[in-house]
């Protein structure tokens, strides 16, 4: 019996516009929906948002969820 490794990639995005937890939460509640993701934790703060995924994301697909979420990706 062999054991199925899974490989988990993490990236970490620059987001512009967010200022507050409902701007984090609308930002991760977006990106969330992408195929692969596993995870999504963004601090306003900082700006900066990490995506835990099971493969590299195309970065317009994140543009796009970011977009749509009203904020920009840098």
């Amino acid at each position: 019996m062999t054991a199925e490794t899974k490989t988990e990639l993490t990236t970490v995005y620059q987001v512009k516009g967010m200022t507050c937890g409902h701007c984090e939460g609308a930002v991760a509640g977006e990106i969330s929906e992408l195929p692969g993701v596993s995870s999504v934790t963004a601090v306003a703060k900082t700006g900066e948002v990490t995506v835990v995924s099971d493969a590299a994301l195309d970065r317009e697909a994140v543009a796009a969820a970011v977009d749509e979420a009203g904020y920009e990706l840098v």
